[in-house]
């Protein structure tokens, strides 16, 4: 197996630039810390209340857009039993965040509250909170899986390396400025991340559009008929499908604990709601290069 070594360089590049950013933002915390009249855990898991706004609009947004979202975009798209109408993730992450920001975020934050349990250790006590946490535990496990997932699959792809070598380091790099900075360190290297993630999404469309290999994607959702476009169809017997697969997405991210992680690190409720709207706008601009990419894979492979 031949290593694209100029690619490996980069992805070096990249965690250590990544790295570097946890450790300023871990000094961060520690200056909050003392700042803060609250305890250490509001520093570590919600920032001290008192994000950055930028930051936390950055971060609001990364949370939903991450390797999962882009290249499940993208592989709707390329479906031929699916197409562009049952790629639901953008129109449904958009619903998720304006919900949140008009029902959940006054409510949420008007006791002070650090994690998605609390209110229902307060209610219930702690034997129901207990149990309740096994799922929401399963869903977080089962979503960073996701994450590493697309990650690992797509360095081996593109820089013939072992998949699970991409995995292990992107996540022990993860646990690492975690560990260091909490939330302050999560939030500043999504900013980083997101900014590249934008740019590189947007740098590969013109090349992939110009490149001979690729077919004119919009001669063949008109053309192409013989086979299934990639705009997708929905027929009156899958509606009821696609619904659940909106509302799935739509009403189950409203219990997802990094989402109250980011409404409750801001310092006021205008400035969460505000974090709320612009990622719900966010949200859908950033599937757009992902869209588009699956559109010219499904064109070229008809």
């Amino acid at each position: 197996m031949a290593v694209n070594w100029p690619g490996l360089l980069s992805l070096c590049v990249f965690y250590m630039m990544i790295l570097a950013m946890g450790i300023w933002a871990s000094r961060k915390s520690k200056r909050e810390e003392k700042k803060c009249t609250g305890n250490r855990s509001e520093v570590t898991m919600v920032g001290g209340r008192n994000l950055n706004i930028w930051v936390s609009i950055c971060t609001m947004t990364a949370t939903w857009v991450g390797g999962g979202y882009i290249l499940g975009n993208a592989e709707v798209v390329y479906d031929p039993t699916k197409g562009l109408v049952w790629a639901t993730g953008p129109l449904a992450f958009f619903m998720n965040l304006v919900l949140g920001a008009l029902f959940f975020v006054k409510p949420i934050r008007s006791k002070n509250y650090v994690t998605l349990m609390d209110p229902f250790q307060e209610k219930y006590g702690d034997k129901v909170a207990a149990v309740l946490f096994i799922p929401a535990l399963l869903g977080d496990i089962l979503w960073v899986a996701c994450i590493l997932g697309a990650l690992g699959g797509t360095i081996s792809v593109v820089m013939d390396i072992s998949s699970a070598l991409a995995v292990c380091v992107s996540a022990a790099v993860a646990i690492v400025y975690t560990l260091m900075g909490g939330l302050y360190a999560v939030a500043y290297t999504d900013v980083v991340q997101l900014s590249l993630m934008l740019v590189g999404l947007w740098l590969c469309v013109p090349f992939i559009l110009a490149n001979p290999s690729s077919a004119n994607i919009t001669v063949a959702a008109v053309t192409k008929l013989h086979q299934e476009p990639w705009l997708g169809s929905l027929e009156l017997e899958e509606a009821g499908r696609w619904v659940d697969d909106l509302l799935l997405l739509a009403i189950g991210g409203i219990c997802y604990q990094a989402f109250y992680q980011r409404v409750l690190s801001t310092a006021t409720d205008a400035q969460s709601k505000l974090t709320c709207y612009v990622a719900a706008v966010l949200c859908p601009i950033l599937a757009i290069p992902s869209l588009i990419i699956g559109a010219a894979a499904a064109s070229t492979s008809i």
